[in-house]
């Protein structure tokens, strides 16, 4: 797993392999140690016995678990938003593609479930959250900009956003990227703090309906 996250290393090169190595080496003993215990009962020394690396080299990349449990969560969720469905207009089967795109982001969340329940749940990382509000939004974003081309943003009733047109340098405020992502963002954290119920492709099968219905695929933008 290749950069963890935005710490206090981000003095060395980019492309200082070494750095990276011992960064995904910490990371991927978090995971397992996850796996088998708490992440509030896990330690540095845990971590580091784990990934077979002395204490003083893991505080020298990281504060304490915490922060490296935070950018180890970060980086998977990068992955994990790039990874959700883009229907098209015009795409053969977008249903099928999206459903089975909605299907592996759920199961590589159920794949680590004790370290994302621990960042997401109530007791959670705010950082953590925010990270993914932000990630998820920008990748919704772009997901229904491929759908609307017009490149004008639409608030669902009267069209276009006053302001959206993006002229001014600032983000505009999207409002259907935003509450899509707030929604899978709010739906896979329930499912995790109890335990993933449903399994992976039932969750898929639930959720596409609702993440389609604003993508409007088989409409155009909304008019005036």
């Amino acid at each position: 797993m290749n950069g963890v996250g935005t710490t206090k290393d981000d003095r060395a090169p980019s492309g200082d392999r070494r750095v990276r190595r011992t960064h995904a080496a910490l990371a991927r003993a978090l995971i397992k140690l996850v796996e088998e215990q708490d992440l509030s009962r896990i330690t540095v020394a845990d971590v580091a016995e784990r990934a077979g690396v002395s204490r003083s080299t893991f505080y020298d990349h990281f504060r304490d678990v915490h922060e490296l449990a935070e950018a180890a969560c970060t980086a998977m969720i990068d992955r994990l938003i790039e990874s959700l469905p883009s229907p098209a207009p015009g795409m053969a089967d977008p249903e099928s593609e999206a459903t089975r795109s909605l299907e592996a982001f759920f199961a590589a969340l159920a794949e680590h479930a004790g370290l994302y329940r621990a960042l997401l749940g109530p007791q959670g990382s705010a950082r953590v959250v925010d990270h993914i509000r932000r990630r998820a939004t920008a990748g919704v974003r772009e997901r229904l900009g491929q759908v609307h081309t017009s490149g004008t943003v639409f608030d669902g009733q009267s069209g276009e956003v006053p302001g959206s047109s993006g002229s001014s340098g600032e983000t505009p405020l999207d409002v259907p990227a935003a509450f899509t992502a707030g929604a899978i963002i709010g739906v896979a954290a329930d499912w995790l703090q109890h335990g993933c119920p449903r399994t992976p492709a039932e969750m898929a099968k639930l959720v596409w309906p609702l993440f389609s219905a604003l993508f409007r695929l088989d409409a155009g933008p909304p008019q005036r």
